[in-house]
């Protein structure tokens, strides 16, 4: 057949498929079958894959923002045509909140880039996803990006969801995703943090330099932020020249393998970089934030110079090396702190204003903000910023609303921003954030053996054995309590201590017996257990595997403080006949002197006032203890599930104790709560106990054993102290604010409380200069 024949046939066939699919075109369409107009169809999605959803744009906060969708690997928006109140329901419920309560268009937050993934969506308000609301089809609009809709969601979360109030950097994925630094001096990569080498970006395709040219300060500022620090420092640009000299050298001379100058110089003589001609402001806190240039993989685009960028950064005080001298360590902030946070660089800020701590409003939080405060704490620049109490409320002044901070500020003191109202903010607002730290390896020398989950087991530490080969071993449990197993977790990455374990029953699965720790002792503010205090030489009594030291870690803890208004204004004097103790004896609520009393006849001299206990945390206040352990007790008719709760003292001007009392927590339960949250623990028919996050326990000055017996205490001045969760067994996320102290005034017949305050609420100048005089409230002997 000739070429000539073969074509008329080929063209034949063509023609009569494109007849039949005409007809099939032209076919009527069965009466029963509807066909669904282009504005009206389901959007396509496969079943396999859960659509993303987020808020962005500016200004706004958490709840609120620019609608964005993550679809065939591409953030993009949604029109506003057509858009409804059902629309928003169904993208809140999406994003963890119970509802919408508005809806916005023209690009209310700001356009967006990239593709408009959905247009003239009709959801009925009832649908999982977006995805299956009717719509054009994804991809299909003829809007633009100033139609970009968004949405108000209620600030109120679906329980049991994860993911809350945080607003995170929205870069192009596409250009690159994280960096880090290649030393290039052999010494300097025994050394962690990497404070300086050759920058490296990822990619979809590995590893890849930045060129120099044009490469500023502002640049490295960014790179720095992004790996935890918060200066950068210059490089020494002579040094490199002599690598490079001497690298020269040796490969003009040899052809062997070269030293790390040589390899130095061998990396700069490559002419072919993935990124070119970045620009940054120095304050963006990711490096994809900047514009830049790419070279495609086949590019031979060359870098004038053939160089790759050298960064050097300036660690945190936290970060310096031990030996580092004084002067060396660059000075922390005073004046800002973080609250709350299960990690090292993240928490609630909190601001000192003249002696007191305060929190900041998340009104108009942003990134910008959040980095001026991680970099003045020497972390880097804000990975999140977080809003709507993330890291559990404030329980004191809120001082900041409305920072706008451009990003270049030494501290958030020197931002704009608006002091607060009463009613601007409550502590439902406090901002918080999550800082970029520093790769310091330290999870590489603990471990967790024989869990259920990676957030329990026995603890195995790296040691060297008496060969001087590293292997792992066991920690000895007979000094072990809370501030070690803190200290653990920490270390780990995972969060709170939520149980030390003296004696463990988990499955060796790695065969590791041997004790190689004992006598460690924490204060539960190191970063590792290397840090912490221990025997030279082993001494353990039960060297046993099963007594060796274990953790349960959690990511949420709760954080108990007492409300000390309330404190100051209840207090007052009872004498109390001795035959209305009988009760309060049997549960040793008196002090020592009442045995010898003449029972039933007398009385004793009781200091009341009354506790309202929040939990300001982020899990339920639980007992230690499970039910089946608690104590009856008949005489009040309750169940102890703790032995001790709270300590009631008072104290001396030099700290000794003259009076104290102490508070078993019977009836542990939810008194009341802050609106929108409902109480889940009651004592009444043996029913569990606990305090819910954002409720309270009261426990009221007439109730038995809420007091210090104060028959024996002459008058004077003195400082009451209460303490909450004493001996730490409970896990809570602060156990800093867990005491208060007040001035009292003792004149034999009345008592003045006066600067109530929870412990960490002032300044550490402040406590040192704590005011011993008695005050304004006169409470008579009742």
């Amino acid at each position: 057949m000739s070429a000539l024949t073969g074509h008329r046939h080929l063209a034949l066939l063509f023609f009569l498929v494109l007849c039949c699919l005409r007809c099939l075109a032209q076919t009527p369409t069965p009466p029963t079958t509807l066909r669904p107009s282009p504005s009206s169809s389901p959007s396509p999605r496969p079943q396999t894959e859960k659509l993303k959803v987020r808020l962005a744009g500016f200004p706004r906060k958490h709840n609120e923002g620019r609608v964005e969708l993550f679809y065939k690997g591409e953030w993009g928006t949604i029109c506003d045509d057509d858009f409804s109140i059902s629309n928003a329901n169904v993208l809140c419920r999406q994003l963890g909140f119970v509802e919408a309560t508005g809806w916005t268009h023209s690009a209310k937050y700001g356009q967006g880039q990239g593709k408009i993934w959905l247009d003239n969506v009709q959801c009925g308000g009832g649908e999982q996803s977006v995805g299956a609301c009717k719509s054009r089809g994804w991809g299909n609009s003829d809007c633009t990006h100033d139609e970009d809709a968004g949405v108000v969601c209620k600030d109120e979360r679906i329980p049991g969801f994860v993911d809350a109030n945080v607003i995170e950097a929205h870069v192009d994925e596409n250009k690159l995703e994280e960096v880090r630094l290649r030393p290039v001096v052999a010494a300097a990569k025994k050394r962690l943090p990497v404070t300086e080498g050759v920058l490296e970006v990822k990619y979809k395709d590995g590893w890849a330099q930045v060129c120099a040219a044009g490469w500023t300060v502002k640049n490295t500022r960014v790179v720095c932020g992004m790996l935890g620090f918060p200066h950068e420092r210059k490089v020494n640009k002579n040094f490199y020249r002599r690598l490079r000299k001497r690298a020269a050298e040796r490969v003009s001379r040899s052809k062997v393998n070269p030293s790390a100058g040589a390899r130095l110089f061998l990396e700069r003589q490559k002419n072919v970089y993935r990124v070119h001609s970045v620009a940054c402001t120095g304050t963006e806190v990711h490096l994809a934030a900047c514009s830049m240039e790419f070279n495609g993989p086949n590019n031979t685009a060359s870098c004038r110079g053939g160089s790759p960028v050298v960064v050097s950064c300036a660690p945190g005080a936290l970060f310096m090396p031990q030996h580092a001298s004084l002067k060396m360590k660059p000075k922390t902030s005073s004046n800002v702190r973080l609250k709350g946070g299960a990690h090292l660089g993240e928490g609630r800020v909190e601001v000192l204003r003249g002696s007191e701590w305060g929190s900041v409003c998340d009104d108009r939080w942003n990134l910008q903000s959040a980095s001026v405060v991680c970099r003045e704490l020497g972390f880097g620049s804000a990975k999140e910023a977080m809003t709507g109490g993330r890291m559990g409320q404030g329980v004191g002044p809120i001082y900041m609303n409305e920072v706008k901070c451009s990003g270049h500020e030494r501290s958030i003191w020197n931002c704009p921003f608006k002091n607060i109202t009463s009613e601007d903010c409550q502590h439902t607002e406090d901002a918080a954030v999550r800082c970029n730290v520093p790769y310091m390896g330290l999870e590489n020398s603990i471990r967790l053996g024989g869990g259920r989950t990676r957030y329990e087991g026995r603890v195995e530490v790296l040691g060297t054995d008496a060969n001087g080969t590293q292997a792992w071993g066991l920690i000895c449990g007979e000094t072990w309590t809370t501030k070690e197993a803190i200290v653990a977790c920490r270390q780990l990455g995972l969060g709170y201590a939520n149980q030390a374990n003296q004696e463990t029953w988990y499955w060796d699965s790695s065969n590791v017996t041997e004790m190689i720790l004992s006598g460690v002792k924490c204060t539960g503010n190191e970063m590792s257990l290397t840090q912490c205090q221990r025997h030279k030489t082993l001494n353990c009594q039960k060297a046993a595997a099963k007594f060796a030291a274990g953790v349960i870690c959690s990511e949420t803890a709760s954080d108990l403080v007492l409300n000390a208004t309330l404190v100051q204004q209840s207090v007052y004097i009872e004498d109390r006949p001795l035959h209305m103790l009988y009760c309060a004896a049997e549960e040793d609520c008196l002090s020592k002197s009442a045995a010898k009393a003449n029972w039933p006849y007398g009385h004793r001299r009781l200091l009341r006032f009354s506790s309202q206990i929040h939990n300001i945390g982020r899990a339920d206040f639980k007992p230690k203890a499970g039910r089946h352990s608690w104590v009856w007790h008949a005489c009040h008719g309750h169940y102890h599930s703790m032995d001790i709760f709270t300590h009631y003292d008072l104290l001396n001007a030099n700290g000794t104790k003259v009076a104290e009392g102490h508070k078993a927590s019977f009836c542990l339960e939810d008194s009341d709560c802050q609106e929108g949250v409902s109480k889940r623990y009651e004592c009444a028919n043996f029913g569990d106990q606990g305090i819910t996050v954002g409720c309270w326990d009261m426990y009221r000055h007439d109730i038995d054993c809420q007091w210090i017996d104060i028959t024996d205490v002459k008058p004077g001045n003195y400082i009451m102290q209460v303490v909450i969760n004493p001996n730490l067994e409970v896990a809570e996320s602060d156990f800093t604010n867990n005491a208060m102290k007040c001035n009292c005034k003792y004149d034999g017949h009345r008592i003045w409380f006066h600067n109530c305050h929870v412990g960490d609420a002032f300044s550490e100048e402040a406590e040192r200069r704590f005011e011993k005089y008695p005050g304004q409230l006169n409470n008579q002997i009742s």
